[in-house]
């Protein structure tokens, strides 16, 4: 199960939009935090943006659709098109897919207004299914 899972996992990361090929990613960010879902559902999490060697703290939340279950997760992610600090902040669109059970990994690729992109990869434990798309606010964290 967990081989045919992080298969998927590769495949739906290849088929996301992506920088180009010699693009190196431009920061990093890393998240913890959870989900609950019933149809719909709602994830939350605090993590840190790495950008030229700087913290910078952040508070995430969204929305998506189609999700069954609770969980926790661990996210790191690689972040492009990323020109100052503050334009990781807002809105998200996203493809997510993923399944948990235990222990699963979820992958996610988002685009806020500003064109920053954001190529997640997380580790839920719990018991979760998403197959659908979703969205993400990313704020400062106090």
């Amino acid at each position: 199960m967990r081989r045919l899972l992080m298969g998927l996992v590769l495949l739906v990361l290849a088929a996301l939009p992506s920088a180009a090929a010699d693009d190196v990613p431009d920061a990093t960010i890393e998240l913890t935090g959870g989900a609950v879902a019933a149809g719909i559902g709602y994830t939350w999490g605090r993590g840190e943006l790495i950008y030229h060697g700087r913290l910078f703290r952040l508070r995430v939340n969204g929305l998506s659709i189609a999700d069954v279950g609770v969980s926790s997760y661990t996210a790191t992610a690689d972040v492009y098109n990323l020109k100052k600090p503050s334009d990781i902040l807002g809105t998200y669109t996203a493809l997510t897919v993923g399944a948990t059970l235990g222990g699963g990994v979820t992958a996610t690729a988002m685009q806020n207004g500003r064109g920053v992109m954001i190529r997640m990869t997380a580790m839920r434990s719990g018991l979760a299914l998403t197959l659908a798309p979703a969205g993400m606010t990313i704020s400062a964290a106090r």
